[in-house]
């Protein structure tokens, strides 16, 4: 069979699977940045690019949390936790709960105890208290499934979502 010259691919050579193979992939995969937290002797949580929306009915999302990560034990812990969708301003918010070791709820991060005592955070584009439904195995991860219990919305309709990609923060242009 012969391939027409404009058709060949012009993708790289494969490479067997690997955790840098992945992580150099997903590099150039945008994603939206939030702030996942939960209580317990102390609140806990981390910056996150994996939460998705999976089911409006319930109203589910599900996100991946580290089992080596800080906030892992409160999390595994956790019937009921945070999300919260970061606004383009919030880099360093993004940037505290990212950074290992940090006093992530110390000054100047803004919060108070919200719905189920979930640490929420004050000024994103919106928060969501849900209850844990189940902590799925997935490699060095647990995958979260969490039904929303409780939440809001920025009444600020400007306000553009922050999002991570190429390992640094960005803003898109404002909607038209």
């Amino acid at each position: 069979m012969t391939v027409h010259p404009d058709l060949r691919s012009t993708s790289p050579a494969a490479r067997p699977a690997s955790p840098d193979l992945l992580r150099s992939a997903f590099r150039h995969h945008a994603a939206g940045v939030a702030v996942i937290t939960a209580s317990g002797a102390r609140p806990a949580g981390f910056t996150a690019t994996s939460l998705t929306s999976v089911s409006a009915d319930p109203p589910m999302v599900s996100f991946g949390v580290g089992t080596g990560s800080s906030s892992w034990p409160v999390l595994a812990e956790a019937a009921h936790i945070g999300v919260h969708v970061l606004r383009d301003d919030q880099r360093e918010l993004a940037a505290t709960f990212a950074r290992s070791g940090a006093d992530r709820f110390a000054p100047p991060t803004r919060w108070r105890t919200g719905p189920h005592g979930v640490p929420v955070l004050e000024g994103v584009l919106a928060w969501l208290v849900c209850r844990v439904a189940a902590l799925v195995p997935a490699g060095d991860h647990r995958l979260v499934l969490a039904e929303a219990v409780a939440g809001g919305v920025a009444d600020d309709p400007d306000g553009g979502p922050l999002v991570y990609h190429q390992g640094r923060f960005h803003t898109l242009p404002p909607a038209s």
